[in-house]
């Protein structure tokens, strides 16, 4: 590993996360990836991984370095992206379930705009024009971003990308006040476990390599969304959440976070184990 490509990581991270991590962190859990990602010789992976995390991170970094180190070009598309609009979710809520209304679980995305897109990468057929959606106002913006060249590798990086459907039992079981209260019909559930099976499905199969950020618990994730709303905030007017908001907003996310997190460290061809400071301790490979 070149001394100029660990530094260049080394100071991306810092601009992103406020942290210095040491070159020999870098040399020894950072380095690996892009390795494996370059040697692979596939195109298209799926990187997965709970809120806060570091999925974006890791993205940002790739996407950045591969093209001064390796000579070849990144797209990431976020999945968040592709949140349907407001009007669309209320619609939903008011059609199948309230609780569609929240974004986040499978069957809240606009998931034929992103096949759309994702054809046309395969055809490279450009200019491509992908959604932006704003967190802060839970809204898709009028604004799109446009990709004009063709690339060598492409990214979409989601909190449920690579999640297979869920079992019966599993879904079926309610692991939280947010199931037990306001679904018990099952209907919420049972519409995004349907919406895995079909549209998601078909979504993921068009990638070749799946790589999944394993969190050590699920009440860690909540410190790290806080942290997350924190840094999106910044320089920002908008309301920030409180710590009750987060919870409730994290629990429509509980169900599949916990599946994935029972499922996914055998079905990805990485999976990159996180410590509780959103350390890289292990990194898995698929045999």
């Amino acid at each position: 590993m070149s001394k100029n490509l660990a530094e260049s990581i080394q100071q991306q991270l810092l601009k992103i996360t406020n942290i210095k991590f040491s070159l020999q962190y870098i040399k020894k859990n950072i380095y690996p990836i892009f390795e494996y990602i370059n040697d692979s010789k596939k195109k298209k992976f799926l990187i997965s991984g709970s809120q806060g995390i570091g999925k974006s991170t890791l993205s940002i970094i790739l996407e950045k370095n591969f093209k001064i180190f390796y000579k070849k070009k990144v797209l990431c598309l976020s999945l968040d992206n592709y949140y349907l609009t407001k009007k669309e979710r209320i619609d939903l809520s008011e059609t199948i379930h309230p609780l569609l209304l929240t974004r986040g679980v499978p069957g809240t995305h606009d998931i034929q705009k992103l096949l759309t897109d994702i054809k046309n990468f395969n055809k490279s057929k450009y200019p491509i024009y992908t959604p932006i959606f704003n967190k802060l106002t839970d809204d898709r913006t009028k604004r799109t971003k446009e990709l004009s060249s063709d690339v060598d590798i492409l990214i979409l990086e989601g909190w449920c990308c690579g999640c297979p459907p869920l079992s019966d039992k599993f879904l079926s079981t309610n692991i939280n006040t947010l199931e037990k209260e306001k679904d018990m019909q099952q209907i919420w559930r049972n519409y995004f476990n349907k919406q895995l099976k079909e549209k998601y499905s078909t979504l993921f199969g068009y990638f070749d390599k799946l790589i999944y950020l394993k969190p050590p618990s699920f009440s860690l994730i909540i410190n790290w969304r806080l942290k997350q709303e924190k840094m999106m905030i910044k320089n920002k007017k908008n309301k920030l959440m409180n710590k009750k908001e987060i919870l409730e907003f994290i629990a429509h996310y509980e169900k599949v976070t916990k599946w994935m997190m029972k499922i996914l460290p055998f079905h990805s061809d990485l999976c990159i184990i996180i410590d509780k400071n959103q350390k890289i301790i292990k990194l898995k490979y698929k045999l």
